[in-house]
């Protein structure tokens, strides 16, 4: 008989998860094919061949080709990165069921879910080898948003990342804090229900106890998906929103170099 799994501190994707505004501007980058999955590339002025520095980049539902996951990528290729995201949603992300009648909260929801769960497992780690094989030796680090965490802690227990970043994650349970051996920054919102205060004071237990190198930020006065989906036109949400960006980009100068 097996024992209890480990306890989950970041639950599934909730209702705060599903909801967005989508954000003003024109993305730069180009959309390519990297191991048969569709991959927004950002690339920084100098082009792709210069850049030591890589960001892989694990989308929220709203997936890769959402306006806002485009924008925030362009951000950092801005600042000198590579920054690349597969699309595991594969052109059926959250984005094209938000305004389906009787979607939200449903049991198709929840298969949705469960389903690209499924089928990301499967897509991402080829995926990754692919970019590797690609672009080869660079800084590479990593970011994920919500659904795109899990993605983030794997790659953390690996030697050839240098440093990770989260923004209000979802699916992670206590192991995935337990296991990781490179940098990782908490971007972290005051109102969270799917990581709410004391799932992300128990994180911040165990890279205590671990003896992680970690940094967390925690914004008052917004709520889950503020760091990719806030209201741009709410002052302290847009504040928290270029702010949460500015930090990922501070977090990964700081160990790139």
């Amino acid at each position: 008989m097996t024992g209890p799994g480990p306890t989950v501190l970041a639950g599934p994707p909730g209702d705060c998860c599903f909801r967005t505004v989508q954000h003003a501007g024109t993305p730069r980058g180009r959309v390519e094919t990297i191991a048969g999955v569709e991959t927004y590339v950002a690339r920084p002025a100098a082009g792709a061949a210069a850049a030591e520095r890589v960001v892989l980049f694990f989308s929220d539902v709203f997936g890769a080709l959402y306006v806002n996951s485009q924008l925030i990528m362009d951000y950092w290729a801005d600042h000198g990165y590579l920054v690349l995201a597969a699309d595991y949603f594969e052109k059926d992300s959250y984005a094209f069921h938000q305004d389906t009648p009787g979607f939200r909260g449903s049991a198709r929801e929840t298969a949705w879910v469960e389903e690209k769960r499924a089928r990301a497992a499967v897509l991402v780690p080829p995926w990754i080898e692919a970019v590797r094989a690609r672009y080869g030796a660079k800084k590479y680090t990593c970011v994920g948003y919500c659904f795109g965490a899990p993605y983030v802690m794997d790659l953390l227990k690996t030697d050839w990342i240098l440093a990770g970043a989260l923004a209000h994650p979802a699916l992670l349970d206590e192991d995935h804090f337990k296991a990781i051996k490179q940098p990782l920054l908490l971007s972290c919102s005051e109102i969270d229900h799917t990581f709410p205060l004391a799932a992300r004071r128990r994180a911040e237990d165990i890279l205590v106890e671990r003896r992680a190198t970690y940094f967390i930020q925690v914004f008052s006065g917004v709520s889950h998906g503020f760091a990719l989906r806030g209201n741009m036109a709410v002052p302290v949400e847009r504040w928290a929103n270029e702010e949460s960006a500015r930090g990922v980009l501070d977090w990964f100068n700081h160990f790139c170099g």
